[in-house]
Parts: C-alpha cells; sequence; structure tokens
C-alpha cells in the first residue's frame, strides 16, 4: 500500500520568515497554478539532480494556489514515491510572490530556494546555486545576463520590456537592482539569516528585489542560464507584471513611506465622503441651474453659487454626519452636539466654497469661456473636494474624537 502524504496547511499571519535552527540544508519551493501537466516532470527531475547533490539533505515544497487542473491533487499523489516532496494547497490567498514565502515559512532548509514549475528554469543550474551558497554567499540568483545566459525564443518587444524594466530599476532603486544583473529573476536561493526576522511584502510575480532590499544580504553570487520556453500550459507573463514591477521598485524606494501613508490616511472613509461629495455634486448642479440659466430665474453667476453651494453643504453634512462619521457623531448625541458639528463642518466648506467660487470664475472667464459653465463648476468642485476632505479630517469630526479621547484619559 502506497502511502500519501497529508497536504501542508497554510501559515497566517504576517510573511515573516523565522529563525529557528534548519533541519535540511536545503529546502526549494514550487509555487504552482494549472502547472497539472508539469509539475511530474519538474518533481522526477529535481529528485534526480539533488539525490546525487544532496542525498537525503533537501526537500521540495509545491505551494498551489487551488488550481482549476487540480495541481495540488497531482503533486500529493507524487509524494507516495517521492517522500521528499510536501505539498500545500492555498484557497484563501493567491499570488506567486506569497507563494513562495509561505512555502519558506513551513520550509526546514538552511537554505531557502525557488524555482518556477513551469520547466523554463534548468534544473541543472541548481548544482552551481547551492555551491555558491555553501562557499559563503547570502544570495545566489540565477541570470538571463551573464556570460552563460540568455533567452531562447523572445519576441524584440519582450526583450525591450525586460532590459527596459531593469535600466529604470538602477534609476529608481540603484543599490538594490545594480546588486543584481537579473532583478526579476524568480529562480534564486537564498541564506535564511538573510531574510529571517524580516517581514517582506511582495508586490506582484516577483520576489527578488524584496529579498535584496529588505533582508541583510551580504555577498550575492550569480549563475548564467537560459530561459526555455514553456512546453505545456499557458504562459503567465503579462504587462500587468512591469507595472507591479516598477510599483515594487517605487515602494521600496519610499522605505515604508507609503505604507505609513496608508495607514495614517483613512481610504474608507474618504471614499464615503467622495460619495456623499458626489451627492452633493447633483445638488449643487440642480441649484446652480434653476438661479442662473437664462430660461430660469437668470441670477447672475457669483450669487447663484453660493447659494447652491451652502445647500449643497448642508447636503453633504447630513450625509457625512449619518454615515461616513457615524462612529463618532453616535458618541454625541443631541441636536446642540449636532449644531456644533454643522458649524464646524460648514466654516471649513465655506472655506471651500470661497476657494470654489474663486476657481470657477477663474475658469469659466479666462480659461474655457463663457460656454462651459458646468465644465467649470465640475473641475472647481473636484479639486475643492480634496480640500474639504482634508481640513474636514483635521479640524471637524476627528478633533472632536481626540477631545472624546483625551477627557476619557483624564478620567
Amino acid at each position: 500500500m502506497t502511502y500519501i502524504s497529508e497536504l501542508v496547511k497554510p501559515p497566517q499571519g504576517p510573511l515573516r520568515i523565522a529563525s529557528t535552527p534548519a533541519n535540511l540544508p536545503f529546502s526549494l519551493v514550487i509555487p504552482t497554478y494549472n502547472e497539472s501537466k508539469n509539475v511530474g516532470k519538474l518533481v522526477a527531475h529535481l529528485v534526480a539532480l539533488l539525490d546525487n547533490l544532496l542525498p537525503d539533505q533537501y526537500e521540495l515544497i509545491v505551494v498551489d494556489d487551488d488550481s482549476p487542473d487540480k495541481t495540488w491533487e497531482v503533486a500529493q499523489k507524487l509524494t507516495s514515491h517521492y517522500p521528499q516532496l510536501r505539498v500545500m494547497r492555498r484557497q484563501k490567498e493567491r499570488g506567486l510572490s506569497s507563494a513562495v514565502i509561505r512555502g519558506w515559512q513551513v520550509a526546514q532548509g538552511e537554505i531557502l530556494g525557488v524555482i518556477d514549475a513551469d520547466l523554463q528554469h534548468p534544473p541543472e543550474t541548481l548544482k552551481h546555486m547551492v555551491n555558491h551558497v555553501q562557499d559563503g554567499a547570502d544570495l545566489s540568483v540565477a541570470s538571463r545576463h551573464i556570460e552563460g545566459g540568455g533567452v531562447s525564443d523572445w519576441s524584440p518587444l519582450r526583450r525591450f520590456l525586460s532590459r527596459g524594466a531593469q535600466m529604470l530599476g538602477l534609476l529608481i532603486l540603484p543599490r538594490v537592482v545594480g546588486r543584481v544583473s537579473d532583478p526579476m529573476s524568480g529562480y534564486f536561493m537564498v541564506r535564511r539569516s538573510a531574510i529571517a526576522g524580516h517581514t517582506l511584502n511582495p508586490l506582484g510575480y516577483k520576489i527578488l528585489l524584496e529579498v535584496i532590499g529588505r533582508g541583510h544580504v551580504g555577498d550575492i553570487a550569480e549563475v548564467g542560464y537560459v530561459f526555455q520556453e514553456r512546453k505545456a500550459g499557458e504562459s503567465k507573463v503579462t504587462w500587468k507584471q512591469y507595472v507591479e514591477y516598477l510599483g515594487h521598485l517605487v515602494r521600496l524606494r519610499s522605505q515604508g513611506r507609503i505604507a505609513r501613508i496608508r495607514q495614517k490616511f483613512p481610504i474608507g472613509r474618504f471614499l464615503r465622503f467622495g460619495l456623499v461629495g458626489l451627492s452633493g455634486v447633483f445638488v449643487d448642479m440642480a441649484v446652480l441651474y434653476l438661479l442662473s440659466d437664462p430660461s430660469t430665474l437668470a441670477w447672475g453667476l457669483t450669487r447663484s453659487k453660493i447659494v447652491a453651494g451652502e445647500v449643497a453643504i448642508l447636503n453633504n453634512f447630513l450625509w457625512n454626519d449619518a454615515w461616513t462619521f457615524a462612529d463618532i457623531s453616535r458618541s454625541q448625541q443631541g441636536w446642540g452636539a449636532r449644531l456644533k458639528r454643522f458649524l464646524k463642518f460648514n466654516v471649513v466648506c465655506l472655506s471651500g466654497l470661497v476657494l470654489n467660487v474663486l476657481l470657477l470664475n477663474l475658469i469659466f472667464n479666462v480659461i474655457f469661456g463663457q460656454q462651459y459653465r458646468y465644465l467649470a463648476n465640475l473641475i472647481a468642485i473636484a479639486v475643492v473636494t480634496a480640500w474639504n476632505f482634508w481640513m474636514n479630517l483635521k479640524l471637524s469630526w476627528r478633533v472632536t474624537q481626540v477631545k472624546k479621547t483625551n477627557s476619557q484619559e483624564k478620567s
């Protein structure tokens, strides 16, 4: 009777590698998605190679993102023939980069590696990569851009995009990208101690930049390899990979500043504020039409705008008080408290209204011309919305919330 290993339970929580003592010299993670036609061939090839290189001193970990073609099931059946193989099926997370890190989190090796399952990374290169790490390198990267490396059959466009991405990387993040010749390589291995204890936050498919940028990586070795064309399955390379790569560069360049801004900036509250503001646009536009259009009351533009803006402010306050800042307004019941909030909101928005009127007249009379009054009004509203949100965030409901917290602390 053949024994099939149980699936490995996916780790939860931060993407952080533990510094626990390793039980094996080497762990190789194979992230998969719809690779049922390739996974068996790759595992057989890897076992044949590593049994000679590191007999009984390695493990293979397939991390599958719940593939529709049941790659995880195919891989799990292989465990009856290959006891070195472990399989993880992820059903709540997606993404190649996080799959690699989740695999490393359950790995037992001192050296942690990754290889694609599509047979485009030649397993034979592993021998040289392992030797480099054993000789003292913290990171060993398989590169297409050094002697012995290359691509088998790439189109001119794909070659241009790959090289262009590297050049942009050197401009944006030279101290990280400049350390390797192939920063978009997905075939490498790293010493556990170089990344242990660091929370990784990869964006997109490639995590090599994350390892170099956030880890304590000393010596880096590179091994040339020829990127092979896929023989089965579908390619997963899209323009989105290059966009995510650039986004990753910017995030690493910011040294966490973008993440800190996102933590402090209330995105959900801003979206609600924006939706409320959109309702105010319709109120503003309707009142402006009724007051200023030549076919209705034909009031002057400035006077009409002031009235329309004040009606829109009242509309926006009622919705923001009941929805956007409901968690704060619920703690301050009564008409007196609501009136105070409205007065503060009104002062902030009236200052925005003055800015709105100035912008409207500038756009209406100078830039666009008098036949575009509604377009001019819409642009002015968009600019002032950002002003209103920021000022209200600092001076209206948020100030009340801070005062409430301080009074509670004193009591």
